[in-house]
């Protein structure tokens, strides 16, 4: 019966995933810049419309939690303000 302290991951064994001995080498930075620039190409861009219509509609949603924490707040704030001074005028 083996125990969690015999676990590979305990003992610090660690295998290449792809089954070799040992690891790959590090990406040079040509290969990793060529790579990141195919990945890019792959990406769909959005078209000019959509890219307003984002802005806006992301706009107006931080503007609207902007407000609601704002309000919770200055609420909460005079909440406090009222438990913790006893004050009648806020």
């Amino acid at each position: 019966m083996s125990s969690v302290a015999d676990a590979p991951a305990v003992r610090g064994d660690r295998k290449d995933p792809s089954g070799g001995k040992q690891a790959e080498k590090r990406t040079g930075p040509v290969t990793f810049y060529r790579q990141v620039v195919a990945e890019l190409r792959k990406v769909v861009w959005p078209s000019r419309d959509q890219l307003s219509t984002y802005f806006v509609v992301v706009l107006v949603f931080v503007l609207v939690m902007i407000a609601i924490v704002s309000l919770l707040d200055l609420g909460l704030g005079k909440l406090a303000f009222e438990i913790f001074t006893g004050a009648d005028d806020i």
